[in-house]
């Protein structure tokens, strides 16, 4: 076994994939902090948004609803707890994966997404809770997902309708693996699941009687994108096989990138839509934090990653990355199409290239397509 993890690690460190994490994704980091400094210090020109948590509990919502995805860890985990505390109906949606056997205290085996329902129920007894599987990997699944969470609020007498949505969900996977449809997996549980969910729970959010709002989960390796153009095909659909290597850094970057063109692409279109359906759309940030999405490095360049960001202070736990998660979740209504990075309320700009309205068009149009054949056609 520690012959099998020096091999791994020898052979990942022998990698571009891995020299692009090291530096690339580090400068990435320390641009937008020293981007947050000069935009608040220098320029006096950072935006702040207060949270506003009134803003979702009104006389006609008997109790706003949330729905967060990849809540069983981390930041996820994180968020729900936060927003628990708010007063929101939290839906815990646990990817299949995360639906897997743990060991409890007892060391009886139990279902993860049913043991972080409880253990926050402990923390918290009056905690509105209900949890639901889904495979952001799958169309179908999300369908699924769709049509449960439409069945729970009929028979929990809810109104049918949700306030907030948060697109947490996110792997890291350093070999290629296929989804059902035949899509890199990583791209479609980190965007195309994300998309395809908005788009599906974008009537149940239009339905709220008070603005609602979608949260993206992004990350500051979307800097490290840089040469899209608009013509090309900015959205594989199918694994190339003629792939030597699979660039899962990249792929990851790109996955991330993705999320924030279609925050500021969705933003724009309900912006221009019908205006009696208040639905904001906001790109969040967390920064560096420890969680385990990297589980798939092997354990010592992890342990040397870990060291190195705690180091230089970069490194933060999932209750002080979520910071900038739940600012941009209760942030005032009219907020929209802004990046949260920081915390404190705090926004900066993304990455020029995310600001490129060809872009945004192009992948929208391109992530449509993936819905043609099916009964799921976007426009």
């Amino acid at each position: 076994m520690m012959i099998e993890e020096l091999g791994r690690t020898v052979s990942l460190v022998c990698s571009i994939q891995f020299w692009r994490m090291a530096v690339l994704w580090n400068v990435s980091i320390v641009y937008s902090y020293m981007r947050l400094w000069f935009d608040e210090i220098v320029f006096k020109k950072c935006l702040r948004y207060p949270r506003c948590p009134e803003q979702y509990h009104a006389e006609v919502i008997k109790r706003p609803v949330c729905v967060i995805t990849g809540p069983t860890s981390g930041l996820g985990r994180a968020a729900a707890e936060a927003l628990a505390r708010e007063g929101f109906c939290v839906v815990l949606v646990g990817m299949v994966d995360d639906v897997r056997l743990a060991k409890d205290k007892a060391g009886i085996s139990t279902d993860l997404l049913l043991k972080t329902l409880e253990e926050i129920k402990e923390q918290q007894p009056d905690a509105h809770l209900k949890a639901i599987e889904v495979d952001l990997s799958s169309f179908q699944s999300i369908l699924k997902f769709k049509n449960s969470l439409r069945q729970w609020l009929v028979d929990a007498d809810m109104h049918p309708s949700i306030q907030l949505l948060i697109n947490n969900a996110g792997i890291l996977e350093t070999s290629a693996r296929l989804t059902n449809e035949g899509y890199e997996r990583m791209t479609g549980t980190n965007y195309i699941g994300p998309f395809l969910l908005s788009n599906l729970l974008l009537p149940l959010l239009k339905s709220s009687s008070i603005p609602s709002r979608i949260v993206n989960i992004t990350s500051f390796t979307h800097r490290c994108v840089s040469n899209l153009q608009p013509g090309e095909e900015i959205l594989v659909e199918k694994y190339p096989a003629g792939w030597k290597q699979f660039p899962f850094a990249r792929t990851y970057e790109c996955s991330k990138f993705f999320v924030l063109l279609f925050s500021y692409q969705l933003h724009q279109r309900l912006l221009l839509g019908d205006k009696s359906h208040r639905v904001s759309v906001i790109a969040a940030d967390p920064g560096v934090v420890h969680t385990n999405i990297m589980r798939e490095v092997p354990l010592p360049l992890s342990l040397l990653a870990t060291t190195v960001l705690k180091y230089f202070g970069l490194l933060q736990s999932p209750e002080e990355g979520v910071e900038s998660i739940i600012d941009a979740a209760l942030a005032p209504p009219g907020v929209s199409g802004v990046y949260f990075f920081g915390g404190r309320g705090r926004t900066i700009n993304s990455s020029a290239l995310s600001y490129d309205a060809r872009l945004r068009d192009k992948l929208w149009s391109d992530s449509c397509k993936l819905f043609v054949n099916s009964k799921l056609g976007f426009t």
